[in-house]
């Protein structure tokens, strides 16, 4: 059978952050990626996502003999054996992200044996993807909130997003500012992380009327799809609410669509998968609702441009910083928007081992 995957191995890179990072729930000083390789026939595959190092202990220790000998060009069956197996340790969470970076790493794989990019093999849908700059951390200073969000502008960028947590007085402030530095035609989003009750989201949605935003992103927790149609509906208009990156399967992002719960739904393919991502495009497809995805500019850029309901990637500070140090190939924003290298296969990207080996675990 063409292309077995002889060889699977995988490692943990502990990345530190440039300074500390935080949102309306959460802070941390580090990011962890997981990282998988394949091998088949001297092609080599990776894929990775930002997790926990416990899913790299159940790669290795669950998910890596379902997909030794199969082929990558049967993604659909290595994908069901290994999600069958995560049936008694549940659907979601760990065991999604560990499976996640085996998939792209099948996906990058299937891509080196063709010699074709991944967006040739998903079929494309355009040949570029608009981002939006994000960062703007509950622990920046004024300045740094500033200097972040109107360098993403003077480089082309013309939407950017920031976190806000659920002071409303201390968030105008920031809002404000924010609105100050990008000027009054760039696009300004903010992201509660969950931070906010419903109606706390509608105080602090009216409060920054003013400063024109456009994207409300998770006003309230993921999981209370009644308050996020709450907040939906009674935002001010041409404020949208979206939802969706901790999306792990397919009845999640089934399950927001149906509620009427987002204008915008978002999906990671660090958490869903490649696969789960052309899923979710097409669910939103039928849905009438824009897709955005969330985070990890490489990993999500072909399927992006893959999947005509896709509005726009998250150009994510953190990740941008670790992927642009890790791997050779990543893409760079032209214009606001990135493209894939059309010479480049699978993924498009080959890890820097001599910087690899200074972060792992």
């Amino acid at each position: 059978m063409k292309g077995v995957v002889e060889h699977l191995s995988v490692e943990v890179l502990k990345i530190p952050t440039d300074s500390p990072e935080g949102d309306g729930t959460f802070r941390w000083d580090s990011t962890t990626m997981v990282l998988v390789h394949l091998a088949a026939e001297g092609a080599r595959g990776i894929g990775y996502s930002y997790a926990d190092a416990a899913a790299a202990t159940l790669i290795e220790g669950k998910l890596a003999e379902l997909v030794l000998g199969r082929t990558p060009f049967d993604i659909p069956a290595c994908r069901a054996a290994m999600t069958a197996s995560l049936r008694n340790l549940g659907a979601d969470g760990i065991g999604m992200l560990a499976l996640s970076a085996v998939d792209a790493a099948l996906w990058d794989l299937k891509g080196k044996l063709l010699d074709l990019p991944l967006v040739r093999l998903l079929g494309g849908a355009r040949g570029s993807v608009p981002v939006y700059g994000s960062g703007g951390f509950t622990t920046y200073t004024r300045e740094q909130l500033q200097r972040q969000l109107s360098g993403w502008v003077e480089h082309g960028i013309p939407r950017v997003k920031m976190k806000v947590g659920a002071g409303v007085r201390e968030e105008v402030d920031r809002v404000g500012a924010a609105r100050e530095a990008i000027g009054a035609k760039a696009e300004l989003f903010i992201d509660a992380n969950g931070a906010c009750t419903p109606k706390g989201a509608l105080a602090l949605a009216e409060a920054i009327l003013p400063h024109r935003v456009s994207w409300f992103e998770e006003p309230v927790p993921h999981s209370d799809r009644a308050g996020l149609r709450q907040v939906r509906e009674r935002a001010p208009a041409g404020m949208e609410i979206a939802a969706g990156e901790y999306g792990f399967t397919l009845g999640y992002f089934h399950d927001l669509l149906a509620a009427g719960a987002v204008d915008v739904l978002q999906a990671d393919a660090t958490r869903c998968g490649i696969s789960g991502f052309m899923e979710a495009a097409v669910l939103a497809s039928a849905y009438g609702v824009p897709l955005s995805a969330h985070c990890a500019p490489s990993l999500n850029l072909h399927p992006c441009c893959a999947s005509p309901a896709v509005r726009h990637l998250e150009y994510f500070h953190d990740h941008v910083r670790i992927e642009r140090l890790l791997f050779e190939g990543f893409v760079e924003p032209a214009c606001g928007e990135l493209a894939p290298a059309p010479a480049r296969p699978g993924l498009g990207v080959t890890l820097r081992e001599d910087v690899a080996r200074r972060y792992r675990m």
